[in-house]
């Protein structure tokens, strides 16, 4: 044991840093949970209550219904497009290392960048799409303004940002196929839609799992994408999400309770229950994957 101490104090600093920065803050939040407390004051111990107003609160349950469709909208279009971008560079020959870089370029763009650009785009007054349909003479469409359209901008943010990253996965599983079942499968006489259904899909499932189960934690998070895109909006309340609310997600509500309002044990309670329902996705999405793979 002792004759083991270097290795130990090579890994060390990775514990230490995820017990003082991960696991110390989580146990943290957890007894916070708990308690009433502004930041500033004594904390108050009320035990359930933070839970049962959080249960109460119509205001959180919009915000899970906005996240969990703009994790619909955003995440299944995102997968598939991945899944066929990296089908289609697998099979050529040419500048994929072009191909690579281009697509992966927007997962390491700052995301706050990427949201005033998108903001730009799909402004209502001046932004470019819009001003695209008024130069054909169609009638534009009010992005910022309607609900269903703001949850499809924040969607299309994600997606654009995500996929070069989801697809640089799948290429690498592309890669480790053999090529000579494919070669066999073409002998057959297999179109190219019944190969990628029938042969690429069912042999890329288990990293198709990991990027589902990746997506869905990373997709139900979304909080910089609404923040950017409504918060510096002069013409919308910065606590809202947009008109209506229809861009205010469950980070964005806890990030607003903790540090608009002050209330630290109820952003907690937040946290902790919207962990809970990604738990319940990811376990959901594992078992849907898996019992596909049995089929």
């Amino acid at each position: 044991m002792l004759s083991s101490w270097p290795q130990y104090v090579a890994i060390a600093p990775f514990f230490v840093l995820f017990s003082v920065f991960l696991l110390y803050p989580m146990v943290y939040s957890l007894v916070l949970s708990f308690q009433r407390w502004d930041g500033f004051g004594p904390r108050e111990w009320v035990g359930l209550e933070n839970f049962r107003f959080l249960l109460d609160d119509p205001t959180f349950w919009l915000a899970l219904r906005n996240t969990l469709a703009i994790w619909v909208l955003g995440t299944f279009p995102m997968l598939f497009m991945a899944l066929v971008l990296a089908a289609l560079i697998n099979s050529t020959r040419r500048f994929t290392g072009f191909y690579r870089i281009a697509y992966f370029i927007p997962n390491v763009t700052s995301i706050v960048a990427i949201s005033i650009f998108f903001f730009a785009i799909f402004n209502d007054r001046y932004g470019l799409i819009n001003a695209t349909l008024e130069a054909v003479d169609l009638p534009t469409v009010p992005w910022m303004t309607n609900p269903w359209a703001i949850k499809i901008v924040i969607a299309s943010l994600m997606t654009w940002q995500w996929t070069g990253y989801n697809m640089i996965i799948y290429l690498a599983g592309l890669q480790a196929i053999p090529s000579e079942i494919y070669e066999a499968a073409r002998m057959d006489g297999a179109s190219p839609t019944r190969i990628f259904f029938s042969i690429t899909v069912p042999l890329l499932r288990p990293i198709i799992l990991f990027t589902v189960v990746i997506s869905t934690v990373t997709g139900l998070q979304s909080f910089t994408e609404p923040q950017v895109l409504f918060g510096s909006n002069a013409a919308t309340n910065p606590n809202s999400g947009g008109p209506g609310q229809a861009g205010l997600t469950t980070l964005l509500y806890f990030y607003h309770q903790a540090f608009d309002n002050l209330n630290f044990g109820y952003a907690a309670a937040i946290v902790w229950a919207f962990f809970l329902v990604i738990l319940m996705f990811v376990i959901v999405n594992w078992r849907l994957v898996q019992r596909g793979g049995q089929r």
